[in-house]
């Protein structure tokens, strides 16, 4: 059976997006690789194996075009009013809290907020499906 183990995700500046996961999520660098032409930074904490692999392409110097397919990282919380708050005052300028409802119930309650490079993630409630 397959196991889930990392995202990845290009980056322009390493500092800025470590010091962004690690202030909006709690996530520290677990391993960083540095090679000729690109460097790779997993995040990760102790809530979850997953880890983000951030690729820093060294050469580049123009942000990277996201397209116009909409995906993003989703991180769950035990609080999510709580983490509103605590984003909003780090400046991190969350999106709105959003109730999203199925068949009559709550299906999920959750938020996004955007990384320096533009990807938008999504914090959601812990709540049935949603751990």
């Amino acid at each position: 059976m397959a196991k889930c183990i990392h995202s990845m995700i290009r980056v322009l500046e390493e500092a800025r997006s470590v010091d962004f996961y690690q202030k909006a999520f709690g996530l520290s660098v677990a391993e960083r690789l540095d090679f000729e032409t690109f460097t790779l930074v997993y995040l990760s904490n102790a809530d979850s194996e997953f880890e983000l692999e951030l690729t820093i392409n060294k050469d580049r110097t123009e942000p990277y075009h996201l397209g116009d397919g909409y995906g993003h990282f989703a991180v769950s919380v035990d609080d999510l009013d709580a983490e509103h708050a605590r984003i909003t005052g780090l400046g991190l300028a969350p999106g709105k809290i959003i109730a999203f409802n199925r068949d009559g119930g709550l299906l999920a309650r959750f938020f996004f907020v955007t990384d320096p490079d533009g990807y938008k993630i999504e914090v959601l409630q812990r709540h049935g499906r949603y751990k």
